[in-house]
């Protein structure tokens, strides 16, 4: 009897094979002629039982179903989730048997795989759909670990989708993997605009120097992103009330690697953060001398100045910053809304002026003093004005400050261009 039983049961797992074969090979055909969702259909059928079968036949089975969802996916995040988890599933499954036979298939269908997911998150990042970029980011790290750059940008995502925790975890990945993001970049010069392009890859770079509308082409490093990845874990500890923490995490870092600038202006970053304005100030020195002629950082020790109501120091390096960049657009505006913030004070002493000659001819020498502040501010506002034509509130200030000094015609002017952009 029990021989019988032992023969019958043969029998039976021979049908079941026989039965996973025929299915196996018509969900193939139906990959191969774009019907997924057949594939779909026939797959299906096998998931009750493909556990138990021969570790061959589960490769097989996990490459059309990887191929199945990547084919069928699009954009959908599941979808592409589970063409991932397909694909390293036959991958997994052959490196224990020694075999390699849909290796090579499973890893072009996870690199075409990485495509998707990152044109996909792309697309959802440009929709402002962040938490779904990064997740798509994330799995798309997943397939290949080697590429930590998804991993950064999965982490970037989930901190614009405001995900702490999970945005936290990956930048604290990051910093054990002591990513740095440092690339050789590809650069030349346009003929007709004199402004640097860079590119990714020297081929790209190349093919563009044959067209003759490049010239110079050149090569460097780019910055390491490690001292943003710190700034970020610390702004996250900061935010989950570590203050300690973070300070440590810096400090730390600053101790492994003290030729790092980007570490510099990460713990600057940290004061500014925690609003330690004395600090911020000094680090910044710090960081200005290693690079004393990026307007940027004058730029930056101004907004500090400006904030703590040093506006000597906040204006000197304003200026500063324009002098070695006189197109810096913001160190403009910051300067402009410096002059205008003296208005007030003149304001509310014109307001609480009598009626008496006194009063009468004290008005009359604040209004000119008003008139002074806004002759000083309209060069600035004009030539930031000039770069961003389409920045309706620099538009419509300049206009009130031509109405206040009489200026009639720049007026009309402003006001034109105002309704043109508001309509």
């Amino acid at each position: 009897m029990k021989k019988r039983i032992l023969i019958i049961t043969a029998l039976l797992m021979t049908v079941i094979a026989f039965s996973q074969k025929k299915e196996l090979r018509d969900a193939s055909k139906s990959i191969k002629e774009g019907s997924f969702t057949t594939a779909k259909a026939t797959l299906s059928q096998l998931e009750g039982s493909i556990s138990s079968a021969d570790p061959a036949v589960q490769a097989e089975y996990y490459l059309y179903k990887g191929e199945t969802y990547l084919g069928s996916g699009g954009s959908k995040e599941q979808d592409l989730i589970t063409a991932a988890n397909s694909f390293k599933k036959v991958i997994e499954l052959e490196s224990s048997a020694g075999k390699s036979k849909f290796t090579s298939q499973a890893e072009a269908g996870m690199q075409n795989l990485r495509v998707r997911l990152v044109n996909a998150a792309i697309e959802d990042q440009n929709a402002e759909r962040y938490a779904e970029a990064s997740k798509k980011l994330y799995t798309s790290y997943t397939i290949s670990q080697k590429d930590t750059s998804d991993l950064y940008f999965a982490a970037g995502n989930a901190l614009n989708a405001k995900e702490y925790d999970t945005a936290l975890n990956y930048f604290q990945t990051l910093l054990d993997l002591n990513y740095t993001g440092v690339q050789k970049e590809y650069l030349v010069i346009d003929k007709a605009t004199q402004e640097v392009e860079t590119f990714y890859t020297k081929e790209e770079r190349d093919l563009m120097m044959l067209s003759g509308n490049y010239i110079k082409p050149t090569e460097k490093l780019s910055k390491s992103k490690k001292g943003e990845v710190l700034r970020n874990i610390a702004f996250l500890l900061i935010d989950k009330g570590d203050t300690d923490k973070a300070k440590l995490t810096i400090a730390e870092a600053r101790k492994e690697n003290p030729d790092d600038d980007s570490l510099l202006r990460a713990e600057a970053g940290i004061a500014l953060k925690l609003n330690d304005m004395k600090t911020y100030s000094k680090l910044m020195q710090e960081i200005i001398a290693t690079d004393p002629d990026n307007p940027e950082l004058y730029y930056n020790l101004g907004v500090s100045s400006a904030s703590i109501g040093d506006k000597e120091n906040a204006e000197k390096y304003y200026l500063k910053s324009l002098e070695l960049d006189p197109e810096y657009h913001n160190s403009k505006v910051n300067l402009a809304a410096l002059i205008l913030e003296d208005e007030q004070v003149i304001i509310e002493e014109m307001n609480a002026l009598g009626t008496s000659a006194k009063d009468n001819k004290r008005y009359d020498e604040l209004k000119l003093k008003r008139e002074d502040l806004f002759r000083k501010a309209i060069p600035y506002l004009e030539s930031a004005f000039q770069n961003r034509s389409n920045n309706i509130q620099i538009a419509k200030t300049l206009m009130n400050i031509y109405t206040m000094i009489g200026e009639e015609a720049k007026y009309k002017e402003m006001k034109q261009k105002i309704e043109k952009m508001e309509n």
